[in-house]
């Protein structure tokens, strides 16, 4: 995805070259591997990175200590390898690279191949000269990085947006339809051993360029074109994650490649307010799960590590805060949501204090709503032709009173089985009846506030999944609709 270059430093635009002998970066030293790294496992938890970041205290420890695999955010992109024919510029990569090494961690490749931030001098070849270029400059880039870079976008944004056709870009013009597949051969001469992947945005869940992407990849397969991973950027707009994403994801991965969520972020209308910052975590935790679901998904890597990074708010005004750390390295609810999806533990909010000596007079829980001051919305979406399903649950505090601490329980009727703990509350299930507590984080229910959580689970047959009934909060029913 492309990237506001003009609203970093002006040291970013001039970048000199530098033998790869010779990069150095400043690295804070390896550290123990803590929050979403170690509480992920086995699954990959990546960023995008700037190598001028990575000098700063804050930024490097954060990089190192919470990831477990590095994107280059635009320092491997054909303008900055390769700004004129022949003269290759490794030294910022170099720098990513070398960070990652002294870290334990795994660098994604981005990109070869794109129709964007390439020179002008590329975009003026066509026919066999634009082929022997893409040719020499794959083989360079990763002979240059060989094994320390395991996976690459060979090719990256190569569907339109209206249609599913294959976009117009010099690539097309210039080599015709067969660009993408050469491009594949030749990154697989250059390193047999690599992951070779497509990434595109807005494929995120089942619709006509998703559908192209699928109709592409089945055509590369049978043409004998090396494809092994199909990338899913997943630039999402806070409570909009697609109904159908796992099940989108999933037939890609029926394919046999390898899934990737690469370039996650989740933005919102500013200035952001209580309610949109939970509806984040939820949606950060939901994607997250989707790929805890999908056993051919890799890792999830977020487009960067905190919101004065981002790409946001230069390509959609009045809209930002889509990472899971604010412009000051603070964590968002959106980081607590996703270190408690992967199974890691999260500090209280405050303190305990010292009880007090003579107890309260009033009890310090707020009381239930009365009937008709909480509503719930409940959705069920179905995983086409199986009984599995995943339930999203939206809590609305319509009283007048601020809630501290809610439990919700309600019943199923058709013998429906829930699969713990879920993401963004503990959800349990006794019999028929569910219960689901509140996070850490989003206990607290202003008056007009909502909240929302989910897990998964399986009917006892397909097609037979009505909604539960009951919806009662801290013990008082709720309406529903």
């Amino acid at each position: 995805m492309e990237n506001a270059f003009l609203r970093r430093a002006a040291g970013w635009l001039v970048v000199p070259l530098i033998a790869a002998v010779g990069a150095v970066v400043v690295s804070p030293p390896a550290q123990a591997q803590g929050g979403l790294r170690n509480a992920a496992g086995d699954m990959l938890v990546g960023v995008a990175v700037t190598p001028d970041l990575l000098n700063n205290s804050t930024y490097g420890n954060l990089a190192a200590s919470e990831f477990s695999s590095l994107t280059a955010e635009n320092h491997m992109k054909w303008e900055t390898i390769q700004p004129s024919q022949g003269n290759f510029n490794f030294g910022p990569a170099d720098q990513i690279v070398n960070f990652a090494q002294q870290n334990n961690q795994q660098v994604y490749g981005h990109t070869l191949v794109w129709h964007s931030q390439a020179p002008s001098w590329l975009q003026n070849l066509s026919g066999s000269a634009l082929d022997q270029a893409m040719q020499t400059h794959i083989d360079t880039v990763m002979n240059h990085f060989g094994s320390s870079v395991p996976r690459w976008d060979v090719a990256n944004e190569v569907i339109d947006d209206n249609g599913g056709q294959l976009r117009n870009s010099f690539w097309l013009q210039g080599m015709g339809e067969g660009y993408i597949d050469q491009a594949f051969q030749y990154a697989r001469q250059a390193s047999p051993s690599t992951t070779l992947c497509l990434n595109d945005y807005s494929i995120d869940g089942i619709n006509t360029k998703s559908t192209a992407y699928y109709d592409l990849v089945q055509g590369m397969q049978s043409r004998g074109t090396p494809i092994d991973c199909m990338g899913f950027q997943a630039h999402l707009i806070v409570g909009q994650v697609p109904g159908n994403m796992q099940q989108n994801l999933q037939r890609f991965a029926d394919l046999g490649l390898e899934i990737w969520i690469t370039e996650l972020d989740i933005r919102m209308s500013m200035p952001p307010t209580q309610q949109s910052l939970q509806q984040q975590a939820s949606d950060y935790a939901e994607v997250f799960q989707i790929c805890q679901n999908v056993s051919a998904c890799a890792g999830v890597t977020v487009w960067g590590l905190h919101d004065a990074q981002s790409w946001v708010p230069d390509h959609f005004p009045g809209e930002g805060a889509p990472l899971m750390w604010d412009d000051n390295f603070n964590t968002k609810p959106a980081y607590d949501a996703v270190l408690q999806q992967l199974g890691g533990s999260t500090p209280p909010t405050t303190p305990p204090t010292t009880p007090p000596t003579t107890p309260p007079t009033t009890p310090p829980t707020t009381p239930p709503p009365g009937s008709g001051d909480c509503a719930v919305a409940y959705e069920a979406n179905n995983w086409g032709g199986s009984p599995g399903y995943t339930a999203n649950v939206t809590i609305t505090n319509n009283s007048s009173s601020t809630i501290n601490g809610w439990s919700l329980t309600y019943d199923y009727s058709a013998g429906q089985t829930v699969e713990p703990p879920g993401w963004n509350a503990t959800v349990s299930q006794s019999g028929s009846s569910v219960t689901a507590a509140n996070a850490g984080w989003n206990g607290t229910l202003a008056p007009g506030q909502s909240t929302s959580f989910g897990y998964n689970a399986a009917a006892a047959s397909a097609g037979n999944n009505p909604a539960p009934g009951g919806f009662a909060l801290n013990g008082t029913t709720c309406t529903t609709g």
